[in-house]
Order: C-alpha cells, then sequence, then structure tokens
C-alpha cells in the first residue's frame, strides 16, 4: 500500500479545493485522488470528501482546520 499523503476529491468539490490550499499552505507533498474513477472509492468517500490518507494510512474526513491538519500529518 502506498505511504504517501493522499487527499480523496473530485472535480467541483469546493470543500475539496479548501483542503487542497491547506494542504498547500504546510506544504505538504501529496498526490489527489478522484474517486468518481472508482467504484468502491465512491462508495467510501462519496459523502465524506475530502479525506486525507495520512503515511500510517490513517484517514482525516473534513471537517478539519489547518492546525488540526498540521497535528494528524505530524
Amino acid at each position: 500500500m502506498s505511504k504517501e499523503v493522499i487527499l480523496y476529491s473530485t472535480d467541483g468539490c469546493h470543500l475539496c479545493e479548501l483542503a487542497q490550499a491547506q494542504l498547500d499552505e504546510l506544504q505538504v507533498a501529496y498526490r489527489v485522488v478522484d474517486i468518481i474513477d472508482d467504484s468502491e472509492l465512491v462508495e467510501r468517500y462519496g459523502i465524506r470528501i475530502p479525506v486525507v490518507l495520512n503515511q500510517q494510512q490513517q484517514e482525516l474526513g473534513w471537517p478539519f482546520e489547518l492546525p488540526q491538519l498540521q497535528a494528524f500529518l505530524g
């Protein structure tokens, strides 16, 4: 399984854009995964996005503030 930070997102998701801006502000290297391309991801995250997956494979779902995201990512 991947050991990188992942942001589960989809096009047109305003909250996802806010989460991406927080990751950018923290200068975290991350990969955006669009859930729409995978029916399992849609079922898992469809009403929960944005969701950040850290390197320990733990999930942080929206809503979160910058300090909470920073603490989650270590």
